[in-house]
């Protein structure tokens, strides 16, 4: 079975690996993913993303963060938006604000991968990826 989408991919890799509490993740390594994963680790998200392997067996690994003494993880909900057979775009004003603007809506705009709050102040609109809160 072929997945021909990456970025559900991902975000379900890091939903099940926070769910069991591992420490760390592993996605094939892609651009996208690579942008994806830096806009999380800013947003405080996740911790650090490293890269390991050659060509095509490169994979990204993305270290999970939890908080309190019940390690808690620190992304409850990852919601992909839109996807391959429904792509959802929003100019600038209509930009969602994910949870009042305690979450995260990564944006995919003509200026690269960012979150709603940058791609607001850069006065850009674009693809709606995913919810993270």
């Amino acid at each position: 079975m072929a997945n021909h989408d990456p970025i559900s991919d991902m975000l379900t890799r890091i939903r099940n690996a926070s769910e069991k509490r591992h420490e760390q993740t592993r996605i094939p390594s892609s651009r996208l993913c690579r942008s994806i994963a830096s806009v999380l680790q800013q947003e405080g998200f996740i911790g650090n993303v490293s890269e390991e392997g050659e060509g095509v067996s490169k994979q990204l690994v993305l270290e999970l963060k939890y908080s309190g003494k019940h390690r808690q993880p620190t992304i409850r909900r990852l919601q992909r938006v839109s996807r391959p057979g429904l792509r959802i775009y929003k100019n600038t004003r209509q930009l969602p604000k994910v949870l009042g603007g305690l979450g995260v809506a990564i944006i995919s705009t003509s200026k690269g991968v960012m979150s709603d709050r940058d791609a607001r102040k850069q006065g850009v609109g674009g693809e709606v990826l995913c919810y993270v809160y």
